[in-house]
């Protein structure tokens, strides 16, 4: 695995970057010692990061695909408008007790909800329109998300793609594994649609910021 950021100057970045509140420490400490994978969690410094944004959009509809401990959502969830909700989803049913418990703990348990099951399958069963989604899951569904998403996206919203530098094996040729190659084919078709304007951040493991062409 490659780092994207010099490994000091990301510890640096995060050192100057709020604290997270105490709720999120303690969720952060409980994925690391008990959940598998504890890497795919979003950290202190792409927690606000998401934070900045959703509050830039004074956001009123968030969707996030990809649950995983609930991070992601309730760093989001400070920056909503007022009345502002955050709908998650995620197909672990283990993933889905773990946020549920944290959200529920935290000051934010009445403005995200977690839906379990198919995340393709919720988004067809939600009307929208939706000012930021946020897409974090299994890789291979990255483009079959975007285009579900898509129609249904605000006027001056964004959609948000985790993980699209891939710790650089993206630049790999000798890496031929579903989640690269789905990876490589989400941006160059993103890179290259005209229904979209796209531009692809250096941030952790590489954020793509995506709205809709004028």
């Amino acid at each position: 695995m490659t780092d994207i950021v010099d490994p000091a100057l990301e510890a640096y970045a995060a050192a100057h970057t709020t604290a997270p509140p105490e709720h999120l420490e303690s969720l952060a400490v409980e994925v690391l010692t008990t959940l598998d994978s504890p890497h795919m969690m979003v950290g202190r410094l792409e927690g606000r990061f998401l934070e900045m944004i959703t509050f830039a959009l004074s956001a009123t509809s968030v969707l996030e695909i990809g649950t995983f401990g609930g991070y992601s959502a309730l760093s989001m969830a400070p920056g909503l408008a007022p009345g502002g909700r955050i709908i998650s989803c995620e197909i672990s049913a283990v993933h889905a007790e773990f946020a549920r418990r944290h959200i529920a703990a935290s000051p934010y348990a009445e403005q995200i909800d977690v839906i379990e099951g198919p995340a393709l399958a919720t988004i067809r069963s939600l009307p929208g329109p939706f000012d930021l989604v946020f897409i974090d899951a299994d890789k291979v569904s990255y483009l079959d998300y975007f285009e579900a998403v898509l129609p249904k996206l605000s006027p001056r919203g964004l959609i948000v793609a985790d993980n699209t530098l891939w710790s650089g094996r993206i630049l790999d040729p000798s890496d031929r594994s579903e989640d690269t190659e789905a990876l490589r084919v989400f941006n160059d078709t993103l890179a290259t649609d005209p229904r979209v304007v796209v531009v692809q951040a250096t941030v952790r493991d590489g954020v793509t910021l995506v709205r809709r062409a004028p």
